[in-house]
């Protein structure tokens, strides 16, 4: 393999939270994400009988957070190739959201690696996203995989 494209900005990412940004969740946000996806749950649409519910009410479905967006990182780096692909995500949920909550969201790099494929080299980005309530408690954490790479010529 030649060089490594890893840098020392890469490394230095690693650990390193991004800036967190808080969103309330709104009762109306969570009903008309439920309807956009075609999920029929009356725990994420129907307010009486998600109030019969071991929830006690409406609670967001678990893609629901992807609606929220992290914000910047606060250490930045170049990437050398032009394309990528996202190699897919982990979730793990511990918290119902409900409506009236406060979800922060951070991002953070867990780890930047390199491996030979089809596609050649290939730079992956491993990052772990934390959703926590107003309570301090984690709701869920996201685990994602970035794919980067330099497309070859098909000539």
């Amino acid at each position: 393999m030649a060089d490594s494209i890893i840098t020392p900005e890469m490394r230095g990412a690693i650990g390193v939270e991004s800036v967190p940004v808080t969103q309330e969740i709104e009762k109306g946000a969570i009903i008309r994400f439920a309807q956009a996806i075609g999920d029929p749950n009356p725990l994420f649409t129907d307010e009486a009988a998600a109030r019969r519910s071991r929830y006690g009410g409406i609670i967001a479905p678990p893609t629901f957070l992807r609606s929220i967006i992290a914000g910047p990182p606060t250490v930045e780096f170049d990437i050398p190739y032009s394309a990528n692909l996202d190699g897919g995500s982990e979730w793990e949920y511990f918290e119902p959201v409900r409506p009236g909550d406060r979800i922060t969201h951070t991002v953070r790099i867990t780890d930047v690696f390199e491996r030979q494929g089809r596609l050649g080299n290939m730079l992956f980005v491993i990052r772990e996203g934390r959703y926590v309530n107003q309570f301090g408690t984690l709701a869920a954490l996201e685990r994602n995989t970035g794919i980067n790479y330099e497309p070859q010529d098909a000539g």
